[in-house]
């Protein structure tokens, strides 16, 4: 009988399977990302508190919870393939959906008053700022109480629960593609195979996020009504805190992408024969006895007809459900693993939704800058991480009580990281009334009445509105009327203004009295300061990545295999729930309370933030990310404890068994000495005496 194996075409449906799913894990993480670099841009859009913009971000995994127990339960006795299909169908819907309000809303109207003085004249020169700006600016900010509801109308105000609604809908959609389609790979592929196939997808993975901050960053940079208006009209640019890029273009692409993901799954089968196994070899059942059964080596294990669960009836599932998930529980490592990953994944989600924001308002980078450094620097340091934990646990074949080392000492080095980031600030920008006095001395303002002082007290100026200047002493001033400006020249962007008295007020150097639109850049030092920052948050990313395939090993061996499903289901559903839901809430929240000066909406009322006092932030933000690290290695100590533990105990039974397994003699059967094995030095070769 040949024992040669048939030779597996190149093009088999089990690859085009394979290629699909590379292809999907890439859409759903370039879509993914792109949705994380985008929130600034919606969130002064749609001009929302940073807590609300963090709410809308967790509807992903809202919407994700909502189909995950048909998923789980019911998936594996459907089409999968088509199910994954349909997946990706959802989530391109919800690509589209989010994109929506844009079409619907009409032209972006960013705070300004300098419109109401720079069209009044049509010469070159302007008159008095300080005068004309004081009744117009005031009439503007508070609509009367009959156009108020026609206002908020007009203004589209609520459209941000299409994003939402579209964000929902593609956690919903992305809940087959995991579970499904690993589950649908292992099945019918070869056992040695398995793991480089996955090892293939994450890797392909991996460069979704690439991707998508990448184009997160393009599109900051474009105006978010290019192609309906006239740009050379725009008074702001793309690092102005009023500045919104066209958030919605990349939707459409991430949606066209995710669409043409699913594709291939529509057409492939239900079932595939396993890898190089034909029909014929398959076993219909074990032997009913005998010394052929005994002695049979457990290699089979993982054949097609082992590997798929008879088929159960719901009362039954039901009926099972509550003791396994008791017994589930009552292993206190697993509660443990548990605990320490939504602790962990807690900090690791309000870090990454406001890390752009956080290098903007810290750092003065723009918000297009930040993403693309995301993308072209942290990212690539999480792939390499990732392979470099994996290559380990490979090499020098680490156990569980190894793999928890790894972990640890990786967390820890993170966490030192993330320490020195701390030490790695910029000064407040300087605004007068805000950070600054007009005097030009530190002073940190969260009151409007410091926006008053002698120089501006005649031009009678709105507070409300930001319409930020820089003057030629390196002062931001809030407005044109704020620094008692009395003339100005030019048009959009090129515009300038003159005789400022609040710049001869300050008591630093300055060249002549004029100042430019737009807010000025932080100290050169400051730049310096974010490059060593980079640096160590790509050492951090790294460290951080290098123990997430050890600890994904540590969940899978420390439960037993008929609850291993039921386990990594739970650990999904918790870390997701109350990891991925409630973070970005209370971390925008948090660092809500650390704006000095909030926008104007259209019609009136608080709108997005424009500057926050930079170190109320950093203290907010890295501290409440240092309180859910550090106590997630109090949990560590306990699970490396119980480890441990549990490592002692087993050395010792394997222990007291060693005298009976490594002795080398003769056993017999029913007395019979023919059939006596013989077992001597290695217990895996076998003779029959």
């Amino acid at each position: 009988m040949s024992t040669e194996k048939k030779k597996e075409p190149c093009c088999s449906k089990l690859k085009m399977f394979l290629a699909a799913m590379c292809f999907v894990f890439f859409a759903k993480a370039f879509q993914g990302s792109y949705m994380k670099s985008s929130v600034t841009q919606i969130e002064r859009r749609f001009d929302v508190p940073s807590s609300l913009i963090g709410f809308i971000d967790g509807s992903f995994e809202i919407g994700n919870l909502f189909v995950i127990a048909f998923v789980s339960y019911f998936g594996a006795k459907l089409h999968r393939p088509r199910l994954i299909a349909a997946g990706c169908l959802v989530m391109s819907a919800g690509s589209f959906i989010t994109a929506m309000p844009h079409f619907f809303q009409g032209q972006y109207k960013y705070e300004s008053t300098i419109s109401h003085f720079s069209a009044s004249v049509n010469g070159t020169e302007n008159v008095l700022p300080c005068l004309t700006n004081a009744s117009l600016a005031q009439d503007s900010e508070i609509p009367t109480v009959e156009s108020q509801a026609e206002c908020e109308k007009a203004s589209s105000s609520s459209l941000w629960l299409f994003v939402f609604l579209g964000n929902m809908l593609r956690g919903i959609g992305e809940t087959p593609v995991m579970p499904l389609g690993l589950s649908y790979l292992d099945d019918f592929s070869r056992e040695e195979n398995t793991a480089f196939y996955l090892a293939l997808i994450q890797t392909v993975g991996i460069m979704g996020p690439m991707f998508g901050f990448m184009l997160g960053s393009f599109c900051a940079k474009l105006y978010v009504d290019i192609g309906t208006v006239d740009l050379d009209s725009i008074t702001i640019n793309y690092k102005d805190s009023r500045w919104v890029g066209a958030w919605w273009l990349g939707f459409l692409v991430t949606g066209g992408v995710m669409l043409l993901a699913g594709i291939p799954f529509w057409f492939l089968p239900k079932s595939l024969t396993r890898q190089g196994e034909p029909e014929s070899e398959k076993k219909p059942g074990a032997p009913e006895g005998g010394e052929q059964e005994r002695f049979i080596p457990d290699n089979n294990k993982h054949n097609p007809p082992a590997s798929k669960p008879a088929p159960v009836t719901m009362s039954a599932l039901a009926k099972d459900f509550l003791p396994s998930l008791k017994k589930l529980f009552s292993n206190t490592i697993y509660v443990l693993l548990v605990c320490t990953g939504l602790i962990q994944v807690s900090g690791f989600i309000g870090m990454i939704t406001f890390k752009p924001k956080f290098m903007e308002q810290v750092y003065g980078q723009s918000a297009s800058r930040a993403i693309f450094l995301i993308g072209i620097m942290n990212l690539p340091a999480v792939a390499l991480g990732i392979v470099t934990g994996g290559f380990i646990m490979k090499r020098f074949k680490v156990n569980v009580l190894g793999a928890a080392k790894i972990c640890i000492v990786a967390s820890v080095l993170a966490f030192c990281s993330m320490l020195i980031q701390y030490f790695l600030q910029c000064d407040n920008s300087q605004v007068a009334g805000l950070t600054v006095t007009y005097q030009g001395a530190p002073e940190v303002s969260y009151q409007t009445e410091t926006l008053i002082s002698q120089c501006n007290i005649g031009c009678s100026c709105s507070l409300k509105h930001w319409d930020p200047i820089c003057a030629s002493n390196g002062v931001t001033y809030t407005s044109p009327c704020l620094a008692g400006c009395q003339t100005s020249t030019g048009i959009g962007k090129e515009m300038v203004f003159h005789n400022c008295s609040c710049i001869g007020e300050a008591l630093l150097p300055y060249t002549n009295m004029s100042a430019v639109l737009g807010q000025c850049p932080r100290k050169s030092d400051c730049d310096f300061m974010f490059k060593i920052y980079m640096a160590v948050t790509v050492i951090g990313a790294f460290f951080s990545a290098v123990g997430a395939t050890p600890g994904y090993i540590i969940l899978l061996r420390s439960i037993t295999p008929e609850l291993k499903s039921l386990a990594l289901g739970m650990h999904t559903l918790i870390v997701r729930t109350l990891g991925g839901i409630p973070p970005p809430i209370y971390f925008g929240a948090l660092i809500d309370k650390t704006c000095l000066k909030w926008g104007l909406k259209q019609c009136g009322g608080r709108g997005a933030c424009r500057i926050y006092d930079s170190g109320a932030f950093r203290n907010a933000f890295l501290g409440l990310i240092y309180a859910l690290y550090s106590s997630s290695y109090l949990l560590f100590g306990l699970l490396y404890n119980r480890l441990s533990h549990r490592e002692k105990k087993q050395a010792l039974k394997d222990q007291l068994k060693a005298p009976e397994q490594d002795s080398c003699g003769v056993s017999t059967t029913n007395g019979n000495a023919s059939s006596a094995i013989v077992k001597c030095e290695n217990p895996d070769q076998e003779t029959t005496i």
